[in-house]
């Protein structure tokens, strides 16, 4: 088992998202996982950095903190090849120590550029042949791929790193479940649930199995909640909503029904660390075996003492 932090760039600017890397470093997390976003899920979030810059100064600013994207979308925003390219030069500036996690995105990010959003099976589809040009372009010297979703023209990428980085697919159903199986190294998921692990293993996947927990640590249990539903109120839409909607504005808009009792039925909140160990254990019981912990809202600090010194020493 290891265990992981969220670098949740939604919430933090650049600086802090390199400074908290550092923490989780020193606070015992063997990896973090940073998001990749153009807009945050809601305007009270209030950031959203471009992950790759981040990246680099994440590398000089850690030594031994394995760190992966959490997760990017290769689909429409950013072409697979630039994906490719910007993936490589993160694992040569961390050697060893850089995962690419991806998913087939939201509209929320990949509506910028004006590109049609597809239906769901379609954004699959698309995501599989994109980690086909990435793979490709790793091979290294001049590449061409004339596809359904994607062309590349002579391209090569001249700087790749000794070790190529392993690919680890989001899923969350059966369908991309079995793509993560076909196309991936690993399994990414958010939900306690193991249907998803049992697909992605009925498929033939193998590899690591990573899974993101959300948690508020506070003074009081009655602090933490309201804190959660504040900054992220998201966690309680369900359905295909955080897929669907295209703007911050319209998640502040759902926000105004979700109340912070229903965050608080997937949030870990408080100071007693049975309550975290409780969320994660549920997790790790699901088959995961690598779970990363989402801090919300803006006292990181004193979560990395929490965990430090109340939790990961329990689970370590």
């Amino acid at each position: 088992m290891e265990f992981g932090y969220k670098i949740s760039s939604e919430e933090h600017n650049s600086r802090d998202l390199v400074r908290y890397a550092r923490l989780a470093e020193k606070a015992g997390f063997s990896f973090g996982m940073i998001s990749d976003h153009y807009h945050p899920w809601t305007d009270k979030q209030g950031e959203s950095p471009f992950v790759w810059g981040v990246l680099g100064a994440i590398a000089q600013a850690t030594d031994h903190l394995k760190v992966g994207t959490g997760v990017t979308c290769p689909t429409i925003r950013i072409h697979p090849a630039i994906v490719a390219q910007a993936a490589a030069t993160a694992a040569e500036l961390m050697p060893g120590r850089f995962f690419l996690g991806i998913g087939s995105g939201e509209h929320l990010n990949e509506h910028v550029l004006g590109d049609k959003w597809p239906e769901a099976p379609v954004r699959i589809e698309m995501m599989e042949e994109a980690v086909e040009v990435i793979r490709l372009l790793w091979e290294g010297g001049l590449q061409s791929h004339r596809g359904k979703h994607y062309t590349v023209e002579n391209a090569r990428i001249y700087s790749l790193p000794d070790e190529l980085p392993p690919i680890y697919i989001a899923a969350g159903g059966k369908r991309s479940a079995e793509v993560a199986a076909r196309v991936g190294d690993g399994l990414v998921s958010t939900s306690p649930d193991d249907s998803t692990i049992k697909a992605f293993e009925a498929a033939g996947g193998t590899g690591p199995r990573y899974a993101e927990v959300q948690v508020c640590w506070a003074e009081d249990a009655e602090t933490a909640k309201k804190i959660a539903h504040e900054w992220w109120p998201n966690t309680a839409m369900g359905g295909q909503l955080s897929q669907e909607l295209s703007l911050p504005s319209l998640f502040e808009a759902v926000a105004e029904n979700v109340s912070p009792d229903d965050v608080a039925e997937s949030v870990a909140l408080g100071p007693d660390p049975d309550e975290h160990l409780r969320s994660i254990g549920e997790y790790v019981d699901a088959g995961y075996d690598h779970v990363y912990v989402h801090q919300i809202g803006p006292d990181q600090e004193g979560f990395f003492e929490f965990y430090r010194d109340e939790v990961l020493p329990k689970l370590l």
